[in-house]
């Protein structure tokens, strides 16, 4: 029989729930009470150290920090709640043992809840059931806790999982109970469960020294950082190891090992079986790569990604206002940061085209590429991006497409126009709950493309009060044409300035995306059409004056506010013979074909083709 070794004095456990639920907050008062930071520091989501995740707050990148209670180091990993970012969850979850499942009072399990569940059912992980904001006055935990089993009951969760310890938390001021009838206590209960309930990681005591990557991280000092938990044996600084990757053995030299102590990294000479460690002096990397010795190596099962459902185009700015706002605007330098969100972001994929100067990433979701073009322009690169677009699969004669489920909670007004909206988009409706307090539930399956652009629609017709959720379900047999827009665009005609006298007369036309004074050239799209068609107007008009009018009079020409352009917002509009300019200071729309002349000749071919 074949002995385990166990390390006792460690615990590897992941923080997953759906959006929103407080994970990260959660983290924070488990660092404070273990004395990380002191309670006096204001210190809020400290684990959500991207920009982009603090504006947002949402978690896009897994992250690892680390405590020690009552002599046992407690590795946590944060993990992203959306499954955009699927990628990210399943690297988190290969080096762990355990998870804490966090659901909120009152929202109850939510569809990112079932897809990060999912995968921590099929990881076999052991599992702390934690309802969260249970201080809300919505908040129901009685009847959440009844929704978290029939879902694990649902989801084929083993009998251990299933008897999972259940604690009551308020991740914000730090409080925890066994029960709601209990007087409150802080976290120490929560750390207890962890320690009582999580197994330590588990090794073959005979087995050489075995890491798999599971994360990369880069550091100006040190180069490529490789990060991932010790499957089995030690390792020690400077000694020389192998990189198995997918096609080639690669000997290397370790030249600093470091572990996670609280939010920072510390130095160490070794590392013994199941602790997470950070190896540099790596330089030909990728996750899922195991790291092994030199003498005896062995590969570790690498990790499996969902494949990707959505492309995008992106290539370099084509505009006459290319390189006047961006640092980086060449094909080359666009291409090198795309291969480098390939290495740390193991969902996402790139692949080359016939035009030298535009690429095809294929990701999990819009979101997920939305977040990635965000990410670029505030990085300084100027680039334009094309609509996203689903893949497509074949099967034998028959043509699949991606679908999702849409999970809808809004007022019963808004029941009609949402049904009606996402039936024109090939939605087909599964479940209505109406519990009799004037919200509906609704639950729909519907093409992945049908939801591309859908989204800021389904706000406006709900007046900002719809809550939408949609989780990644499969292919499914391909459903029709789908309608993308309903309206056409108002383009402008020329290159110049825009002026408050034409866009006071254009403002009946449509809604406006441009104030006075932005510049604007041939091919842009300044605003929305009412109608259908797209319409060439001339936003640089000025008023024609005459000796009998002063220069000044009528100047308080009172325009209706302009909306700021976002990223998602652009994608959402955008048909496929539209892109968006995106620059560190501007997001600007645009037609592929930019001269009006041409685009007139391409539609009267296009036209005449259909006739024939």
């Amino acid at each position: 029989m074949k002995s385990v070794g166990v390390n006792k004095k460690i615990r590897n456990i992941a923080i997953i729930a759906h959006v929103d639920h407080g994970k990260t907050t959660l983290v924070d008062s488990m660092l404070k009470l273990s004395g990380i930071f002191r309670q006096s520091e204001g210190v809020e989501r400290v684990m959500d150290s991207l920009e982009l995740e603090r504006e947002r707050g949402i978690t896009i990148a897994a992250k690892n920090c680390a405590l020690t209670y009552k002599g046992v180091k407690i590795n946590i990993l944060d993990t992203p709640g959306h499954a955009d970012f699927g990628g990210e969850v399943e690297r988190a979850l290969s080096m762990v043992d355990g998870a804490i499942l966090l659901v909120d009072a009152s929202e109850g399990p939510l569809p990112q809840t079932r897809f990060v569940l999912q995968k921590a059912l099929q990881s076999n992980l052991a599992l702390i059931l934690c309802i969260n904001k249970i201080d809300r006055k919505d908040a129901r935990p009685n009847e959440v806790l009844d929704e978290v089993y029939d879902l694990l009951i649902e989801l084929d969760a083993s009998e251990q999982q299933l008897d999972c310890p259940v604690l009551y938390t308020i991740g914000k001021t730090g409080v925890c109970k066994k029960s709601l009838s209990e007087e409150d206590q802080d976290l120490t209960l929560l750390f207890d469960a962890i320690l009582e309930h999580i197994p330590a990681p588990s090794f073959d005591p005979s087995a050489p020294f075995q890491m798999l990557v599971s994360d990369l991280g880069y550091s100006d000092y040190l180069g490529r950082l490789a990060i991932g938990k010790v499957f089995n044996g030690k390792v020690k600084a400077n000694e020389t190891l192998v990189c198995i990757g997918e096609e080639k053995t690669v000997t290397l030299k370790v030249s600093k090992l470091q572990v996670y102590e609280g939010m920072e990294v510390k130095e160490v000479k070794e590392v013994e079986a199941g602790d997470i460690v950070v190896l540099s002096g790596i330089e030909e990397v990728k996750i899922g790569d195991t790291i092994a010795t030199k003498a005896n190596p062995k590969a570790l099962p690498r990790i499996q990604v969902d494949e990707p459902t959505v492309s995008m185009l992106f290539s370099i700015n084509t505009s006459p206002f290319a390189g006047r706002e961006g640092k980086y605007v060449q094909s080359r330098k666009i291409r090198e940061r795309l291969l480098k969100e390939t290495l740390l972001n193991v969902a996402i994929r790139i692949e080359e085209t016939e035009d030298k100067d535009a690429f095809i990433v294929k990701g999990r979701g819009e979101f997920q590429l939305a977040v990635l073009v965000e990410t670029m322009r505030r990085e300084g690169f100027e680039l334009c991006v094309g609509r996203p677009k689903v893949i497509f699969k074949k099967e034998g004669d028959m043509l699949l497409e991606p679908m999702e489920r849409v999970f809808i909670d809004c007022e019963e007004m808004f029941m009609g126009v949402v049904t009606e909206k996402l039936s024109l988009r090939k939605g087909r409706m599964q479940n209505l709950v109406n519990n009799g307090k004037g919200r509906v539930r609704l639950e729909f399956l519907i093409p992945s493309r049908g939801l591309i652009g859908y989204r800021d629609e389904f706000l406006t017709d709900t007046k900002g009060t719809g809550i939408m959720h949609s989780l990644y379900v499969g292919y499914g047999e391909y459903t029709g044409e789908i309608p993308s827009r309903f309206t056409g665009a108002l383009v402008a005609d020329r290159e110049g300035v825009a002026v408050a006298y034409a866009l006071f007369n254009l403002e009946p036309r449509g809604q406006l995306f441009v104030r006075p004074g932005d510049m604007v050239y041939e091919g842009m799209i300044i605003g929305e059409h009412n109608r259908a068609n797209d319409l060439d107007v001339n936003p640089c008009k000025a008023k024609k004056l005459t000796n009998l009018r002063a220069a000044g009079k009528d100047d308080a020409v009172i325009l209706t506010p302009v909306l700021p352009m976002t990223v998602e917002r652009a994608l959402h509009f955008i048909r496929d013979d539209e892109m968006v300019e995106v620059t560190p200071k501007s997001i600007r729309l645009r037609k592929v074909v930019l001269s009006a002349q041409k685009r007139h000749a391409l539609a009267s071919k296009a036209k005449k083709q259909i006739l024939n």
